[in-house]
């Protein structure tokens, strides 16, 4: 029987493979009756909920479930060549660009239609299957209307919405819904997992809202934290024209960091190793083959540069999201005053507190009607620079 550690609820939490999965004890009791029951199994899972919620998280550590004989005990080969992203039966798509294309579909269909090799179950895990085209979400569709007897899906969406999941598709899964972990669960994580400070594990859960990767990383790396700083100090700084301006290329600038910094490293390894595999630079019959790998070489360039493309939008929008987060506190202070309501950055209650007194709660809900607009023109690839100038001058504060 697998040791469970207690919740800081006082429940026990699940332990072995559902260790990784938290605060979701309705989900994990979900997948851990689909393991044990096999009338209570079905070939396609779709995984809901907010950002930080788990739902890649929570979807391997089924799969690992679904291929150990103990129903995920967390300790035998099964389950940690699955968690390590090495089982040769559990086959990850993890988007790196903008989207998951028609021939990366199909080639997941074509996977998805072998026998098990080694364990017990053909496992596809879709992470961001939102980001599907129309054309690859129709051909996994197929492969779901008529699926092998033995192949799982488990695709992972923000929501339930048409644009994230077509109702084709989402018609014929089971849904498991994730909420956001309480952030009491996510810091005793942080403390036990990783070795964090609980007073720091603490303030980490809170300034994330619950996103266990992202209270993680503001935990760990400082850089993180001076960034989150300086987006929150950007709504007390718009008192001109030219503030807005500055404003805006820092938010951009700051993204195209993280973009150029996150690329760098994993583009000249990846470039070195197609150069090395169709032999250029060689001599002799090797030429030849360096000359026909030209496409290869070139088509790594595009995927590239759409991973850079999606590496510098996520950071912008992680900016956003804590802009928005900010005036949503400036809203419920405005309007509810005197309240104990939780604030999405309790840290920064005094800002909240003076941009709630300088533009009230129409003037706050009116900011973040703006920064949602940013959000849908950067989805809708009008450039970054433009869209996020308009919206700082929309964020200016009033004379």
């Amino acid at each position: 029987m697998t040791e469970t550690a207690r919740s800081p609820g006082g429940s026990a939490a699940p332990g072995g493979v559902w260790a990784q999965v938290v605060g979701q004890p309705a989900v994990v009791a979900e997948l851990q009756a689909a393991v044990a029951d096999p009338a209570a199994m079905t070939h396609a899972w779709l995984f809901t909920g907010p950002p930080g919620s788990g739902r890649s998280v929570a979807a391997r550590a089924f799969a690992a479930a679904l291929q150990c004989p103990d129903g995920g005990d967390g300790t035998c080969h099964a389950c940690r060549t699955v968690l390590a992203g090495t089982h040769a039966d559990v086959q990850t798509v993890v988007p790196e660009g903008l989207s998951i294309g028609v021939v990366e579909a199909r080639e997941l269909v074509r996977v998805a239609g072998r026998a098990p090799s080694q364990g017990r179950w053909q496992v596809v895990v879709v992470e961001d299957a939102d980001r599907m085209t129309e054309q690859a979400a129709n051909a996994v569709l197929k492969m779901i209307e008529e699926p092998p007897p033995r192949t799982v899906f488990l695709l992972c969406a923000p929501s339930l919405h048409p644009e994230d999941v077509p109702v084709t598709i989402r018609s014929r899964c089971r849904v498991v819904g994730l909420r956001t972990p309480p952030t009491d669960a996510v810091a005793d994580v942080l403390v036990r997992r990783d070795g964090v400070d609980p007073a720091l594990a603490a303030w980490a859960a809170a300034a994330a809202g619950g996103h266990v990767g992202r209270a993680r990383h503001l935990a760990q790396d400082e850089s993180a934290r001076l960034v989150r700083k300086a987006v929150l100090d950007v709504p007390l700084s718009l008192v001109s024209l030219a503030a807005c301006l500055t404003a805006a290329d820092d938010l951009v600038g700051a993204a195209k960091e993280e973009s150029d910094r996150t690329t760098a490293a994993l583009d000249g390894a990846e470039t070195e190793a197609v150069k090395a595999s169709l032999g250029v630079g060689a001599r002799g019959p090797g030429v030849a083959a360096a000359s026909r790998g030209a496409g290869q070489l070139k088509e790594l360039e595009k995927r590239q540069k759409s991973r850079a493309t999606r590496i510098g939008r996520d950071s912008l929008d992680r900016a956003l999201v804590d802009l928005a987060g900010l005036y949503r506190d400036a809203l419920v202070l405005a309007a509810a005053p005197g309240e104990s309501l939780p604030l999405d950055h309790p840290d920064r209650r005094a800002d909240a507190e003076e941009l709630a007194r300088r533009i009230g709660a129409e003037g706050a809900l009116r900011r973040i009607d703006a920064v949602l607009a940013c959000r849908t023109a950067l989805e809708q690839n009008v450039k970054p620079q433009v869209a996020v100038e308009a919206l700082t001058v929309a964020l200016r504060l009033p004379a």
